[in-house]
């Protein structure tokens, strides 16, 4: 029943956090870019998503970070790795340079597709297929 338990809150919180993305605006291509795009009408609307998202974090981050395990599995799972190497470097100029230039990322792009517009559909499918070849390149280097 834990299992079930634990798929069903992930999904809740995943609807909350498609919701959330679509009220912000995070899931507009053209806000989001007219946010990231600094040198010419600037929109810095996004900025409050960002804070409220910072001010909703911190404090459930310093209470569930004193607890011995989470609540709806066995541990923690916290990254280990702390070094910068070519893949972090490669991979999130990649995502960067993504962003800057269709204005979506992964999450809101999932939740985009609840417009039903190609273009967001091309973009999911691509990151899908950049996730593939992703991975067989790290299986490569492996």
């Amino acid at each position: 029943i834990r299992s079930l338990m634990t798929k069903l809150i992930s999904l809740i919180s995943g609807l909350i956090f498609g919701l959330g993305l679509t009220i912000s605006g995070m899931v507009n291509p053209e806000k989001v870019i007219g946010f990231l795009n600094i040198f010419r009408e600037w929109d810095p609307s996004l900025i409050f998503v960002m804070v409220g998202a910072i001010i909703t974090f911190s404090p459930l981050y310093l209470i569930f970070k004193r607890k011995s395990r989470p609540i709806l599995t066995q541990f923690f799972i916290i990254p280990s790795k702390k070094d910068l190497d070519k893949n972090l470097i490669i991979g999130a100029s990649l995502f960067g340079i993504g962003w800057g230039l269709v204005g979506l990322c992964p999450g809101p792009a999932i939740s985009a597709l609840s417009f039903f517009k190609y273009e967001v559909y091309a973009f999911v499918a691509c990151m899908f297929i950049g996730f593939y070849l992703g991975n067989i390149l790290i299986n490569r280097q492996n």
